[in-house]
């Protein structure tokens, strides 16, 4: 297997081709899954400055970490690099990287009390956007200062005030990880993305888009994350085999699939319509409320 280093964890790990981009595999960016990044960038980047890459390295790692961590799909370009270093949601305060320690904590337990093991520690300060292992160990021993968590050696724990705390800055409650399966369409997954993705988050999701291109090896790293899923919505509209092949899966592992076409395809569908018993729609404005109607009665 190619094995490369990763320019943002500088872990030399195996790599995967897929077209234009390479799939780094369970670097520290993304411990157990994959980010990708543009293959003719790396040069490039690489070629950044001492002091650039010092500042912006463990940013890009961090926010590599937290979307990977939460069953986003991430894939880079040299062109994102500054659009992530200057995005208003990366943590500057002490304060606001302890809260994502604590939600790194709250999306891996299922109540105050329960362990979670945060191993290697030494490679783990890109939980909180730290720079480096000494900030991490500052903000967790605030933390623990602060009654919000206890530590044993590298076992990590959320007392019941810190289970609030994480889910207040959660939302108030945990969202289900849940997977929306469209085709290989631009304005398709952007109309998905403004309309339909907001509306499945207020119902208690947390969705991941994945289109063809996202399924289309069908590597077991993504069969693994659809299987794991609490909810699969399956668009058919430009009738994607890939969406087919996925949302199949997922109703062989027992996940809950919800079906969806858009009108003009609804009479092209392999299968018969009362067998899956789709959504069919006009508008993404249309269909979110559907999926709001559905989701409510569950």
């Amino acid at each position: 297997m190619i094995k490369k280093r990763c320019l943002f964890c500088d872990e030399i790990v195996p790599i995967e081709p897929k077209g234009e981009h390479d799939s780094y595999i369970s670097c520290n960016c993304s411990p157990g899954g994959f980010y990708s990044l543009l293959r003719d960038n790396y040069d490039a980047i690489n070629g950044y400055s001492h002091q650039t890459k010092r500042q912006l390295f463990p940013l890009i790692s961090a926010y590599i970490r937290e979307q990977t961590d939460r069953d986003e799909r991430v894939t880079l370009s040299i062109e994102d690099l500054d659009l992530i270093k200057n995005c208003p949601k990366i943590p500057v305060s002490i304060e606001d990287k302890g809260g994502r320690l604590l939600q790194y904590l709250y999306r891996h337990s299922e109540g105050p009390g329960e362990a979670v093991v945060i191993h290697p520690l030494t490679h783990s300060f890109n939980l909180t956007y730290s720079p480096n292992l000494q900030e991490l160990v500052y903000i967790i021993e605030k933390l623990r200062e602060e009654q919000l968590i206890i530590r044993e050696g590298m076992t990590f724990k959320l007392t019941e005030i810190g289970w609030s705390e994480a889910a207040a800055r959660a939302g108030g409650r945990k969202l289900k990880s849940c997977f929306v399966l469209l085709s290989d369409d631009r304005e398709l997954s952007k109309q998905w993305s403004e309309s339909v993705l907001p509306k499945l988050e207020q119902c208690g999701y947390l969705p991941s888009l994945f289109n063809q291109s996202g399924v289309e090896n069908r590597d077991n790293q993504s069969l693994q994350l659809i299987s794991e899923s609490k909810l699969i919505i399956a668009d058919l509209t430009n009738l994607s085999p890939e969406v087919y092949f996925a949302a199949g899966y997922a109703l062989g592992m027992n996940v809950p699939v919800i079906w969806t076409v858009k009108h003009n395809d609804r009479d092209k569908l392999n299968v018969q319509t009362r067998l899956i018993r789709p959504f069919v729609w006009d508008t993404a404005e249309e269909l979110a409320v559907l999926l709001q109607q559905r989701l409510s009665k569950s």
